[in-house]
């Protein structure tokens, strides 16, 4: 079984190539950490990769890792490497979970469950 990213506006691109070959994001990320984009994202965005503009365009408003995998159609680890590199970059803020109060958790877990029902 391939496990090929489908991009729409291009050919079939597998997901090691869209992370240079790496498996593990330099930065790690948890799953459920908040990314938002930055100034510099907003102005360097079209002049990187196709996924990176696409993943500051997701995140002009505020976007899970985990949503960010699944609208791109590319495996969660994948998703982490390019954010990670992204966030490195400058081009991301990324909010890494902390304590949650349970309103602000049950919040951030429903916003999951309602993107993964999207799928």
């Amino acid at each position: 079984m391939s496990t090929e990213y489908v991009d729409q506006s291009g050919p079939l691109v597998r997901p090691y190539a869209m992370t240079g070959g790496r498996t593990r994001p330099r930065v790690d990320i948890a799953m459920e950490a908040l990314v938002t984009a930055t100034a510099r994202g907003d102005r360097e965005a079209g002049t990187g990769r196709h996924e990176w503009q696409k993943i500051v365009e997701l995140c002009q408003q505020v976007q899970s890792l985990a949503e960010i995998a699944a609208y791109l159609g590319t495996p969660l680890g994948v998703a982490r490497v390019i954010v990670g590199d992204m966030a490195e970059a400058g081009m991301l803020d990324v909010h890494e979970p902390g304590r949650l109060d349970d309103q602000l958790g049950t919040y951030l877990l429903e916003r999951v469950l309602s993107g993964l029902r999207k799928l």
